[in-house]
């Protein structure tokens, strides 16, 4: 058996593009774990990025509010934006509790992911969605597959992931929020939770430890019709459209670096 047969996810390494994303991303991530700010502030760069990674995640599923409103507010329960915002931070918070669990147990961490952005009880929460039940996804309208088929299609996520890769962290993010938005597999908030988990494998990876490189800002920057094209590309399973949703992957971390820089900058001049 050929090492691409064993190991699907490094097959995707070689795609059209990838290399060179993967490449950039690195330099990119190194450059900013070598800011000089960062030795003495990185809890304060991550706290940061989780802040504006939310933001870009939220904006994304149609709560596109300022930085700053984000950061003023204190109830995200007044309606459908604020929960939605409200739910994109508590998975911010919630991430880096669940690195050790990730590589055991992808699906009880998703589960909990969603039962944190769900910030409720109801039947459907924590859960992949069943037979007849409706999704509440915004931006992402590709068919939808059935229950049966989310089911299988999460099992051999899971295997994946709990089989570990070759393949560079930034493939296995793309493939795993890839997926997810795919399956939509939750009755809500699916989208934020790929997002999230795309998060949880570039930190659990060791390719972002300190979790600086908010991949969401950069997503929400690039803007929601390039998000939709991008994701079309990992739709079609042709290798040029899953290199083009890599890539896609790749430069909106870049930007993520390039918004957490400027928050060194910041602190280093004093301003924030």
């Amino acid at each position: 058996m050929s090492t691409h047969a064993a190991d699907p996810l490094a097959a995707l390494a070689a795609l059209p593009g990838v290399p060179e994303a993967v490449d950039s991303v690195r330099q990119a991530v190194d450059r900013v774990y070598g800011h000089r700010v960062m030795r003495r502030r990185s809890n304060e760069i991550s706290s940061e990025a989780a802040l504006r990674g939310a933001r870009g995640s939220a904006a994304l599923a149609g709560a596109d509010w300022a930085l700053e409103e984000v950061r003023r507010r204190s109830d995200f329960s007044a309606d459908p934006e604020a929960r939605t915002v409200g739910a994109a931070l508590r998975l911010g918070v919630e991430v880096g509790q669940l690195l050790s669990i990730w590589r055991q147990s992808p699906l009880r961490v998703l589960a909990r992911l969603h039962l944190v952005a769900a910030g409720e009880s109801a039947d459907s929460v924590g859960r992949p969605r069943q037979r007849g039940e409706a999704v509440d996804e915004p931006l992402i309208e590709a068919p939808l597959p059935d229950a049966d088929e989310v089911a299988a299609r999460l099992e051999g996520l899971s295997d994946l992931v709990v089989a570990g890769s070759a393949a560079p962290a930034l493939v296995t993010a793309s493939v795993v929020h890839g997926e997810l938005l795919a399956l939509r597999p939750f009755t809500t908030h699916s989208g934020l939770v790929a997002r999230a988990a795309e998060r949880l494998v570039l930190v659990g990876s060791g390719l972002d430890p300190k979790a600086i490189c908010p991949a969401e800002v950069g997503h929400a920057e690039q803007g929601r019709a390039a998000y939709v094209a991008a994701f079309e590309g990992y739709l079609s399973g042709t290798p040029e459209g899953m290199g083009r949703w890599i890539s896609h992957c790749g430069r909106a971390v870049e930007l993520g670096v390039r918004e957490s820089t400027a928050v060194c900058e910041a602190l280093q001049r004093g301003a924030a």
